[in-house]
């Protein structure tokens, strides 16, 4: 991603999503019978997260808002403000009271309670924020940008624990993993690697190097993301493949074709199935199985 701040559009502002469920009266809370697709393509939601219950969804969006939509009526609830710029990325708390947090080219990390229109609190930094996560602990946030570090933020003391550095170009990924032990992120240096985020882990964090996702021309905000066991790890890549990894040793285990643009996402089925699904420029999404 370029330094320079994208313009918002002034075409955004579509308030209803298209919800298709396999039956009427699905259970919300399983996590499997709703698809959910944006309601206008050109309101530009560029990232989204579930509530815990699994009846909201919130997206981030280029229109420099964050939403939230209710997914019994498709409609939306609350259209959050407080960025100036495009956002870039989202994430949810897991413990304590629910909160959003989001990060965008404007610098911010925006703090929200999805009970109120304006952000609770703000953190301004001195790069555009590209990636985000919420530390297991609920009070603490990694972030990553176009300075190409990795910071630990203190959301009580809004100031930076440590930093891990070790990519050479923007960050756009971070994921914990399922155990909380490690965190996962991707850069724009074609890399993904494996930090050690454990309380008294040595100074130099970085655990391993994954290379064969490439980010392509477009320098799209790729993401990355672990299996449910915390064995594997995927990312997409900017040469139309979806990449998967052994997490310990590092072997590439699959470059995955089908897709005719960037790669954009890729995920992991939730339970212990074998199936991955990628996102791509070429919009469409490929469902995929991985041998044992």
């Amino acid at each position: 991603m370029a330094a320079e701040k994208r313009p918002a559009s002034n075409a955004f502002g579509s308030s209803q999503l298209v919800v298709k469920r396999q039956k009427s009266n699905v259970n919300l809370s399983d996590g499997k019978a709703v698809a959910v697709t944006n309601g206008n393509a050109a309101n530009g939601a560029l990232v989204q997260a579930w509530s815990r219950d699994s009846r909201i969804l919130f997206s981030a969006s280029a229109d420099t808002t964050v939403a939230s939509w209710d997914l019994e009526t498709g409609l939306r609830i609350r259209r959050h403000e407080g960025h100036e710029e495009v956002i870039n990325c989202l994430d949810v708390s897991r413990r304590g009271e629910e909160i959003l947090v989001s990060g965008a080219d404007d610098g911010y990390i925006c703090i929200w309670d999805p009970r109120q229109k304006r952000s609770i609190d703000d953190i301004d930094t001195s790069f555009p924020i590209t990636s985000i996560a919420i530390a297991e602990a609920g009070h603490e946030l990694y972030t990553g940008g176009i300075d190409n570090d990795i910071k630990l933020w203190d959301l009580r003391k809004q100031s930076v624990v440590y930093t891990m550095a070790g990519h050479t170009d923007t960050v756009t990924s971070l994921q914990p993993s399922p155990d909380t032990q490690a965190l996962l992120s991707y850069s724009h240096d074609g890399t993904a690697r494996t930090w050690d985020i454990r309380p008294f882990a040595p100074t130099d964090r970085q655990i391993k190097t994954y290379s064969g996702a490439p980010p392509g021309l477009e320098k799209n905000l790729v993401r990355a993301s672990w299996n449910n066991k915390g064995d594997r790890i995927a990312a997409g890549s900017g040469d139309g493949t979806a990449v998967v990894w052994d997490a310990p040793s590092g072997k590439l285990l699959y470059k995955l074709p089908g897709h005719r643009g960037t790669v954009n996402d890729v995920r992991f089925a939730p339970g212990d199935e074998p199936i991955i699904v990628s996102g791509s420029s070429d919009r469409n999404l490929i469902l995929g199985e991985l041998g044992n």
